[in-house]
């Protein structure tokens, strides 16, 4: 058993794809979902850090899942603040975002279903539809009229999932017509914004006023607000069944106190602090001026470049990160073969002068 498992590992070396735990490095960050710089923020960390030393049980274990001993009044007030702030009648808090997908699509949809997902949705998303036993198809990447075709040809409950700011792409989904066609063939709407919270505002689901036009809307905290953790945003009625029939929850340990400290706080900060977004687009815009050819949308933070050769798309990282800039490069299987690329995440922290000696390192490397 374990040569095969090395057999698969040195197959992954070879084709250089092999993936290893590194140090974090140090240099300039163009790679992390920071994009507001909250995780870095010093006047939200003394704020925290004044919070947690008034309260120091906080650090302590939950001592057990939230249908045991976990349910905490802050956990309770943090859910009940996220509701209210995003305009649902309810919030349920997870860990994490991978955890929140995998208890929406294992549990609400049956062996009798069908989940639609776009082809390009998070990895938890197909995870979970694993769990569910629900017929799982798919549709072409924002693709209206081929989620239309796919749509019309089922019966029974079709649940549909999108995410509204792709984490690989950086493009936006088209969220207002699918709704509509979603609508037109009585399916239920799914939609994850964990890259588009903070960087949009609320989201689009939020921008465009659909809450009660949609099933469900998963927020994750691990990027733009810089904390950790993930809310389902729904119905009362989603949440219950969810806190009855959803694995992922029932068997969790609850979070530590301070994570829904962190959550509810850095709200109140990112509230308070809106100049943040405004500055990150300004240097989204300074990054597209340059030129370089890229799928994402013009104010995405997410900017990819495809390169499909992995081994100039290594060359190319390491030239940037010998002259202290840290991007990623994805390969396959995390990308479709032949879309192999660079992403690069913009910050509100970022630089003119460090974005523009970015994109000319990348113009003499590609």
């Amino acid at each position: 058993m374990l040569h095969n498992f090395q057999e698969a590992l040195d197959k992954r070396k070879e084709t250089g794809t092999l993936r290893i735990l590194k140090p974090r490095s140090e240099g300039t960050d163009f790679y992390s979902n920071d994009y507001l710089g909250l995780a870095r923020n010093k006047e939200l960390q003394q704020i925290l850090l004044e919070k947690i030393i008034a309260n120091p049980q906080v650090l302590s274990g939950s001592t057990g899942s939230r249908l045991i001993s976990g349910n905490s009044c802050e956990v309770i007030e943090t859910e009940s603040f996220i509701a209210q702030e995003h305009q649902y009648p309810a919030a349920l808090l997870f860990s994490s975002g991978y955890n929140a997908n995998l208890a929406l699509f294992s549990t609400l949809p049956t062996r009798h279903d069908t989940i639609i997902v776009d082809e390009k949705i998070h990895r938890s998303v197909h995870d979970a539809c694993k769990m569910s036993h629900a017929k799982k198809l798919k549709f072409k990447h924002n693709d209206i009229e081929d989620l239309e075709q796919v749509l019309k040809k089922q019966n029974g409950n079709c649940y549909v999932t999108i995410e509204s700011l792709y984490s690989m792409d950086g493009d936006v989904a088209p969220i207002q017509e699918i709704i509509e066609i979603v609508e037109k063939y009585k399916g239920s709407l799914i939609v994850d914004e964990a890259h588009a919270f903070g960087v949009f505002g609320y989201g689009f689901v939020d921008k465009h006023q659909l809450q009660n036009r949609v099933l469900a809307t998963v927020i994750t905290y691990g990027k733009a607000l810089g904390a950790h953790g993930a809310a389902i945003l729904c119905e009362d009625v989603v949440r219950s069944y969810l806190i009855n029939f959803a694995s992922p929850f029932i068997y969790t340990t609850s979070a530590q106190n301070v994570q829904w400290m962190t959550i509810k706080t850095s709200y109140e900060f990112l509230k308070s602090h809106e100049n943040f977004s405004t500055q990150l687009q300004e240097n989204i815009t300074i990054f597209r001026n340059q030129g370089l050819k890229t799928p994402s949308a013009e104010n995405s933070p997410i900017q990819a470049l495809v390169i499909p050769d992995n081994q100039k798309l290594k060359a190319v990282q390491q030239n940037l990160s010998d002259n202290g800039f840290l991007t990623y490069a994805v390969f396959s299987p995390t990308v479709k073969e032949g879309t192999e690329r660079l992403r690069i995440c913009l910050h509100s922290f970022n630089t003119e002068e460090e974005i523009i000696q970015l994109t000319k390192i990348i113009k003499e490397f590609t």
